[in-house]
C-alpha cells in the first residue's frame, strides 16, 4: 500500500477507534506518515519518543493489527500457586493462634501479611494482601462493635475455648 493509502487507512481507523489508547496509537503513526518527527509526535500525544517509535515499528511490521491493544498481565505474583494454596488453606482452616500468633483468633490483613513474611519472606502491603485474598475468593469484615460492660472472665473463656472451638469446626 502506498503512503497516501496508509494515511487514508489510518484516518478511517481513527474515526472508529472507541478506545482512547488505540486512537492515540493510530494518531501517532498518522502524524509520522504526514511528516512529523518522533520527538514532535511524542510532545503532541504526551508520550516518550521511544513509545512513539514502538508504535511506528509495530505498524511497519504488522499494519493496523500491530497497533491493537494486547493483554497487559501486570507484575508477576510474589507468591507461587502452591504458596497461595497453602495460604488459602491456613486462613480457611486455622486460627492465627494455631500457626504461632499468640492470643489471636481472627485473621486480619496485617496478620496475613505477617504470616506471608514469616513463611516465605515476601513483603505485602495491607492493600496488596487484600487483593491477594480477594483473588483467592476470600473476603474480610471488620468488627462492628465491642461489649464494654461484658464480664472479663466470660470474655476470656469465650475467646480461649468457645470461639476457638467454633472457628476450628469451620
Amino acid at each position: 500500500m502506498n503512503a497516501q493509502g496508509q494515511i487514508e487507512e489510518l484516518k478511517e481507523a481513527m474515526k472508529y477507534a472507541k478506545d482512547h489508547r488505540l486512537y492515540e496509537r493510530f494518531q501517532a503513526v498518522y502524524l509520522f506518515l504526514i511528516g512529523y518527527t518522533r520527538i514532535e509526535i511524542a510532545k503532541i500525544i504526551n508520550r516518550r519518543r521511544q513509545t512513539v517509535g514502538t508504535y511506528i515499528n509495530a505498524y511497519k511490521e504488522k499494519g493496523l493489527k500491530g497497533l491493537e491493544l494486547g493483554h497487559s498481565p501486570g507484575r508477576p505474583s510474589k507468591l507461587s500457586k502452591e504458596q497461595k494454596a497453602t495460604l488459602f488453606e491456613v486462613i480457611t482452616t486455622k486460627v492465627p493462634a494455631d500457626v504461632g500468633f499468640t492470643a489471636r483468633y481472627n485473621w486480619t490483613l496485617a496478620l496475613a501479611c505477617a504470616y506471608v513474611k514469616r513463611e516465605w519472606n515476601q513483603d505485602y502491603s495491607i492493600r496488596s494482601m487484600s487483593d491477594v485474598l480477594h483473588g483467592l475468593g476470600l473476603s474480610y469484615t471488620r468488627p462492628t462493635y465491642t461489649l464494654e460492660k461484658a464480664d472479663p472472665e466470660k470474655q476470656k473463656e469465650f475467646v480461649e475455648k468457645t470461639f476457638a472451638d467454633v472457628k476450628k469446626s469451620f
